[in-house]
């Protein structure tokens, strides 16, 4: 009997989210909201070779959950919401808690809380995509999928940084690397068509976002992105890495606080 299962993935301005049908995992519609909490905010929907644009006000990530089930109920994409059998839910910052996906439950949503402080741009909104669709669907079995957990096979002399120790033992303070789910994905398509598990791989996942890593014997050895998405390579609109010596100096030239120039590195 076929089934069908939902996969969110909530960023900080935006909701992606596809619905397939198992266990062939044809993809049944996919959708987008941009521009979450602006007045100029819309979404799109894409199913059988058609394209659907449609501009809606939609504030939050709560809302945007709402729009998307009525999407898939008014198109007749399910007839009802319990025809959901699971949800697959894109977690930005697993921490060194997880290397692999997980069932949701209470202490998994507790772990996810406690990264927000290391993922504040992404983590909020994964949440709140992971507790409403609890809410309207608690039949549904709930899976966190991090995008840090491929990363945590890195060698602690490829994630530690040449800091206080403390900061690591006491605040965290590591390289975690993320686009995990897409450096994971291209392995193992190249693990397929080699037949073999030990690939070396040098993989670079090019987009706004941008990040490299290193696989070794089939496991990742290190990365580019570290404590947060900002570091490593040049991005759309993240600078990398740079001389943390320019955040002093711009706060002091410029009369910013370190807040505002963190924000500008993400998004400027």
């Amino acid at each position: 009997m076929n089934e069908k299962y939902l996969v969110i993935n909530a960023g900080s301005s935006s909701f992606k989210f596809s619905l397939y049908e198992m266990p062939e995992g044809n993809e049944i519609v996919n959708g987008y909201i941009e521009k979450i909490g602006q007045q100029d905010s819309f979404y799109t929907l894409k199913y059988n070779g058609q394209k659907i644009e449609k501009s809606k006000l939609i504030m939050n990530h709560a809302q945007s959950v709402s729009v998307m089930l009525d999407e898939l109920l008014d198109n007749n994409f399910i007839s009802n919401v319990s025809e959901i059998k699971g949800v697959g839910h894109r977690v930005v910052h697993g921490g060194e808690k997880y290397s692999d996906s997980v069932v949701i439950d209470d202490e998994v949503i507790k772990n996810i809380e406690s990264l927000v402080k290391l993922g504040p741009l992404h983590q909020p909104g994964n949440l709140i995509g992971i507790n409403e669709m609890q809410k309207v669907i608690p039949g549904a079995t709930q899976v966190a999928v991090f995008d840090t957990a491929f990363h945590q096979t890195m060698p602690e002399e490829n994630y530690i940084y040449p800091v206080p120790y403390s900061w690591y033992k006491e605040n965290g303070v590591r390289k975690y690397g993320f686009h995990g789910t897409s450096h994971k994905y291209i392995t193992e398509k190249v693990q397929e068509y080699f037949g073999r598990d030990d690939v070396n791989l040098i993989i670079c996942h090019i987009g706004s976002g941008a990040s490299m890593s290193c696989v070794k014997n089939g496991k990742c050895h290190n990365t580019t992105m570290g404590l947060t998405p900002l570091d490593g390579l040049m991005m759309g609109t993240r600078s990398g890495s740079i001389d943390p010596s320019i955040i002093e100096y711009i706060c002091k030239e410029r009369n910013l606080t370190v807040e505002q120039v963190t924000n500008i590195l993400n998004k400027e």
